[in-house]
């Protein structure tokens, strides 16, 4: 079976964030880049336009809301912070004062998932669902630090908002060559071709989901998977296509809770166009406040490590 991913290489995902952006800010003179006392990956962009940096402190809902006013007036701001606070603490003003008036604001944020050891009150794991809930807003998940690049970029030309998700994004492994795919927002990537089942995954799982694939595939099982780094709007037209090449049989994997996140949106297709499906599994974090230790460790923990998933693609299999 060919594999499009190699794992002998990492990068820092906010290393790509602040080059990008430093990058961006040489052609787009209404870029600004606003961070809730979280900019130490944007010291390239702050160094080289510092009249269009603004740190604002501990503070994310004055930086969502500085963010609109700078948009209302014609620019393309930038929130860069931690996501369980920019989604969380700052939703009144990511609801109110950005996706009512549809404005190009860019939220990007770390701690997507439970990463970083930070305990519950530092995991963004309900952010998916309240994102995907708010009207005008897009919502993505990235797993490889390269494509975090490709996403800035695309989303400049967009006329409403954005959310992107990250991990900690210090040291993320690269899953796909430059070039290997079309990356667009509001598509998924077949990471892995496969015709027996599907596993529907994004951000950080992306890699553990090619590592159940690769298990599979030594019992002779050829298993999909799809990168569904955009979450809102949903390729359902790939999730169409793979319950008809892949017989039916779906596994959706995320670190996020099992309800309200990327399980519910392929659901959702599922219902709303009557697919017919031979096997659905969903895998993620369940109505639980998960706790410290590292995110593998807790994905085990929870069960939805790379032993359930490997397990529940095999129960999918059997149907």
């Amino acid at each position: 079976m060919p594999v499009t991913f190699t794992f002998d290489e990492m990068l820092s995902a906010r290393s790509v964030i602040g080059s990008t952006l430093a990058e961006l800010g040489e052609t787009h003179d209404n870029l600004w880049v606003l961070t809730p006392d979280i900019g130490a990956t944007l010291v390239e962009f702050r160094d080289r336009f510092p009249d269009r940096f603004v740190d604002v402190g501990l503070a994310e809902q004055a930086c969502v809301g500085i963010a609109a006013g700078l948009a209302y007036d014609g620019n393309v701001p930038v929130v860069s912070g931690m996501l369980p606070f920019l989604s969380m603490r700052a939703l009144e003003q990511v609801r109110t004062d950005v996706c009512y008036p549809n404005l190009p604001v860019k939220i990007i944020g770390t701690h997507g998932g439970l990463v970083g050891n930070g305990g519950s009150t530092h995991y963004a794991v309900e952010d998916l669902a309240l994102m995907c809930a708010l009207t005008n807003m897009t919502v993505t998940s990235i797993g490889d630090p390269l494509l975090v690049g490709e996403v800035i970029r695309q989303s400049m030309s967009m006329p409403g908002p954005i959310y992107i998700r990250l991990a900690v994004g210090k040291k993320d492994k690269v899953l796909y060559q430059p070039g290997e795919h079309d990356i667009r927002i509001g598509t998924g990537i077949v990471a892995r071709e496969g015709t027996d089942a599907t596993i529907f995954t994004h951000g950080t799982t992306v890699a553990q989901a090619l590592d159940a694939a690769e298990q599979l595939a030594l019992d002779g099982r050829s298993v999909r998977v799809v990168d569904m780094f955009t979450l809102k709007p949903i390729d359902a037209d790939l999730v169409s296509r793979c319950a008809e090449e892949t017989g039916g049989r779906f596994v959706v994997l995320e670190d996020h809770l099992a309800y309200g996140g990327l399980a519910t949106r392929v659901a959702d297709v599922v219902a709303d166009r009557g697919i017919h499906l031979t096997g659905f599994e969903r895998l993620g974090i369940p109505q639980v406040y998960a706790g410290f230790g590292d995110d593998e460790q807790l994905r085990d923990k929870h069960g939805y490590g790379l032993t359930a998933t490997v397990a529940a693609a095999r129960r999918v299999l059997a149907a």
